[in-house]
């Protein structure tokens, strides 16, 4: 390490916080990035990585110690490289020519004592047969001791406040013990703990394993909240019992499929390796795809029965999709299930609307505007569809404006499978929250005050002159909360109404 000059090739969600904690941690740095746009707006100091502000990029430049380039000769006197590129998907196949396009314009930089690591997320054995090959040919150095070559799984959570590249543990390997060594040595100059393995084979399943079991457990729940439905059963009030088990049971929850570049693609990694080097399939991978790939399906299927039950299509109904990213409080739109979605509603008709405060509008599928969640766009859609649970997202503005609502977050709060409600003007109060679930027919009645069942009240848009069976107190009318057999219900009074006659129904997948 005589000059601490660190080269990272790719400046994407992985590599840029790489480089930015490097350069905090007193490293010269060499940011190489082929998109030209990108070189250019991090030469501005302009982020595009939502974990990266422009205050810390613009310090980094100014420090004299960062260089975004797309030109390798500027990495030229490295003492490690790290390579964090994109290892996509095509036609269900990995795709590692990203890696192997790095590798070849690295290899004639590389010398006697520098250290490579691979961050990549690849299959097992790529950085020993892929990798150290390339490295060799091109430099005509030994992999493993004449230079030090190793791998260490990237653990980037985007727009996660309490993991990020320092606190969260790094896994760490490489071909021989000192490779390890020299990789281990790199990363606690960086994190505050590594996890070094015995091989880079186990680091490269380690971050499979990862995401595969997230994968599987996913799609677990997935078809569970379909079954749970068609049986009338709240599913998330189950998963809200299981959680309470302290021991042998880990908490996953359903949503409307999965995305960005771990889970829809790593899975798929481990069973293409497993098929090419086995001629064996990984069952359990190729159920989880199936399932997770078609939630989005479900979905629309959802979003049709609810319009239909209401006798309107899903031609030409209005439809205003919360978020567009593949997660909260993020505007990574990789692989995200909602532009799928989008594209199935836009396909069948749909005036579709689409708020998401994060995403880049360029990210939009034809036939969709970008609009805020506003008041008026909440109240003139036939049906809202809550497919990211942003911050940025007004619950209770949804809750006093929206009619029809299909959750598949379970963004607001209450018992879920369907809920009823007139919303609340002000805070969410006896409507939401920590009002208990009550029995949902004509002859309930409860100890709290303002709640009521007549199903007739909900819809007609007539407040009952008095209380009658089920109600509490004079002019009370209905929104409940409950499953899809109608069996629970929470219950506001009719001055709490926002416009006469209005009521939200509320249903989860």
């Amino acid at each position: 390490m005589s000059s601490n000059k660190l080269v990272v090739i790719g400046q994407g969600y992985v590599g840029l916080p790489v480089a930015m904690r490097a350069v905090a941690a007193g490293w010269r740095v060499v940011g190489v990035e082929i998109d030209g746009g990108r070189t250019a707006r991090l030469a501005a100091g302009r982020s595009y990585v939502e974990d990266i502000s422009d205050g810390e990029l613009e310090a980094a430049l100014a420090s004299g110690n960062y260089l975004p380039t797309a030109d390798y000769g500027q990495a030229d006197g490295f003492d490690v490289a790290v390579i964090t590129v994109p290892t996509p998907l095509r036609e269900g196949a990995p795709d590692l020519s990203y890696i192997v396009d790095a590798a070849q314009e690295l290899a004639p930089l590389v010398r006697r004592g520098v250290t490579v690591i691979l961050e990549s997320t690849t299959y097992p054995g790529t950085t020993e047969e892929l990798l150290a090959p390339l490295l060799a040919e091109g430099s005509g150095l030994k992999p493993g001791t004449e230079f030090h070559l190793g791998y260490s799984p990237e653990r980037i959570d985007p727009g996660n406040p309490t993991w990020n590249l320092v606190n969260t543990p790094k896994v760490v390997s490489g071909m021989s013990s000192a490779c390890r060594s020299a990789v281990t040595a790199f990363y606690d100059s960086l994190v505050e703990r590594t996890v070094p393995v015995a091989s880079t084979r186990t680091a490269e399943l380690t971050k499979l394993l990862e995401n595969t079991f997230r994968h599987v457990n996913i799609a677990l729940v997935n078809e569970l909240a379909m079954f749970a439905h068609e049986l009338g059963v709240d599913v998330w009030e189950a998963i809200d019992a299981a959680s309470t088990k302290p021991f042998g049971y880990l908490r996953f929850t359903p949503g409307p499929g999965v995305g960005g570049h771990c889970l829809p693609i790593d899975p798929s990694y481990l069973s293409w390796r497993v098929r090419r080097s086995l001629g064996r399939s990984f069952r359990f991978v190729e159920l989880a795809n199936d399932v997770n790939d078609h939630m989005p399906d479900h979905v629309v299927r959802r979003v049709a029965e609810m319009l239909n039950a209401r006798h309107q299509p899903v031609a030409g109904s209005r439809v205003l999709l919360l978020g567009l990213a593949y997660k909260k409080n993020t505007g990574d739109a990789r692989e995200s299930p909602s532009i799928r979605i989008a594209g199935l509603l836009a396909e069948l008709g749909a005036d579709l609307r689409a708020a998401d405060p994060h995403v880049d509008p360029a990210r939009l599928p034809a036939g969709v505007r970008l609009v805020e969640a506003n008041a008026t766009e909440l109240a003139v859609a036939d049906l809202v569809v809550v497919l990211v649970d942003h911050d940025a997202f007004d619950r209770e503005l949804v809750a006093r404006h929206a009619r029809l609502v299909l959750d598949t977050r379970r963004w607001l709060p209450g018992p879920h499978d369907i809920r009823r409600r007139g919303p609340a003007a002000g805070a969410f109060g006896g409507t939401f929250g920590a009002t208990p679930s009550l029995p949902f027919d004509d002859a309930a009645t409860a100890d709290a005050p303002d709640v009521a069942a007549p199903d007739a009240a909900i819809h007609g848009g007539v407040d009952p002159a008095g209380a009658g069976p089920g109600m509490v107190g004079p002019g009370a009318v209905g929104s409940g909360m409950g499953d899809d057999s109608g069996a629970d219900g929470v219950w506001v009074p009719a001055q709490a109404r926002p416009r006469e006659g209005a009521g939200l129904t509320v249903e989860s997948l």
